[in-house]
């Protein structure tokens, strides 16, 4: 019993022996509505400490969530430089496999690489795999030796996702059985 109660106890008590229980009653009842009021306040405090701490929560997933979104966008324009570099690569002339202006765009690559990784991009395997239209896009659908009905023959381009979300599908060629 809380030092408050034992005081509107004894107070109690004193005033049934004074005034013969009347004064007793309405001590007690006035220490049953103070408890309760207590009891009250007690839950709002309760609920307003578990508001807060759920509206924190939210603020930190809301935020991490706009972080995320924003980075997606960003990372979602670096990927057609990323193509464009391997496209140059693909066209160089063979006499300048060796060539300085080369061995810089293989460095940005690797720059412009690195950067992805390190934000948890991941190419999408594609060439060999059975076509997945939630990563897949096909472009051409056609015969092919040495490939199953519904196999990946080619990249046309690479695909990448970011975590569990794909950001942009790889752009394939298709087997398809016989006619």
């Amino acid at each position: 019993m809380s030092e408050t109660e034992q005081q509107a106890n004894d107070a109690a008590q004193r005033g049934a022996n004074d005034d013969g229980g009347a004064a007793a009653g309405t001590l007690q009842e006035q220490l049953t509505e103070a408890q309760r009021q207590a009891e009250q306040y007690l839950d709002q405090w309760r609920r307003a400490t578990a508001e807060l701490s759920n509206a924190r929560k939210r603020m930190a997933r809301e935020q991490e969530e706009f972080r995320a979104a924003a980075a997606s966008r960003v990372i979602e324009k670096l990927l057609p430089i990323m193509d464009d570099i391997e496209r140059a690569f693909s066209a160089a002339p063979e006499g300048q496999a060796d060539a300085d202006w080369l061995a810089g765009f293989r460095l940005i690559q690797r720059k412009l690489q690195g950067l992805l990784e390190s934000e948890g991009v991941r190419p999408i395997p594609a060439e060999g795999e059975l076509f997945d239209p939630t990563v897949h896009y096909a472009v051409t659908h056609e015969e092919a030796d040495g490939f199953h009905e519904g196999q990946v023959i080619a990249e046309v381009a690479r695909g990448y996702r970011l975590g569990d979300k794909v950001l942009r599908p790889s752009m394939v060629r298709v087997a398809k059985g016989p006619a």
